[in-house]
């Protein structure tokens, strides 16, 4: 973390304390140190920010390659040392990605995703993409589960007055078992729902979606 990040760290969060009502819990289970992968669900805009301060370590996030246009939002993404995505892009440009993800985790940094792809606006998990489980798996880095819950109660503006209660749960790091050889579709859905389970072990049963215990 640059001493920018740490004084906006420092300004933004007790805001975060003062306009809403969030916890976090398993602090204690975030290695201090070394790369590390956090994966969580995704509901809310606030949710990379609860995130990164629940977690107390700098967060990497990756972006849409069109966010980078706008030019306020564009500098805030480079500040922050977002990685881009791009949505329509060539299997050079996944490659990339890849690579930009692999050098950051190699110098002990944290990168952050949410691997449903997209917020869910029902609250519910989704089902996770494939690829940063793949990456994990191969590169046998750990990954820090959270469950995020109670964004989705913050909408309209009822939400400034009727402080919904918010909760970022931390799980205990885990290893992905490493592939042996090229991967069948089936195995990759494999490790990716390894995943995704103990992201929704860490939800109240009304948040788990399709990942709950009679869940498909």
């Amino acid at each position: 973390m640059t001493r920018s990040q740490k004084i906006a760290v420092t300004i933004v969060k007790p805001l975060y304390h003062i306009f809403l009502s969030w916890e976090a819990r398993g602090r204690k289970n975030v290695p201090p140190s070394g790369p590390l992968i956090v994966v969580a669900n995704h509901v809310h805009v606030i949710d990379a920010e609860l995130l990164l301060f629940g977690v107390s370590r700098w967060i990497i996030y990756m972006a849409k390659e069109q966010l980078f246009h706008y030019p306020i939002l564009g500098s805030l993404l480079r500040w922050i040392g977002a990685l881009v995505v791009y949505r329509q892009g060539t299997f050079n440009d996944t490659r990339k990605l890849l690579d930009q993800v692999e050098q950051t985790l190699n110098k002990g940094s944290v990168i952050g995703i949410f691997p449903e792809g997209k917020r869910s606006h029902q609250g519910k998990l989704q089902a996770g993409k494939p690829g940063l489980a793949l990456l994990a798996s191969r590169m046998h880095i750990p990954i820090l589960p959270v469950g995020i819950s109670g964004t989705d109660k913050i909408h309209g503006i009822s939400w400034l007055w009727k402080r919904p209660h918010i909760v970022v749960n931390i799980g205990k790091p885990f290893y992905l078992p490493q592939p042996v050889g090229r991967l069948t579709k089936l195995q990759r859905k494999e490790l990716t729902d390894l995943m995704m389970k103990e992201i929704a072990a860490l939800l109240p049963p009304e948040y788990q979606g399709v990942y709950t215990e009679h869940g498909d």
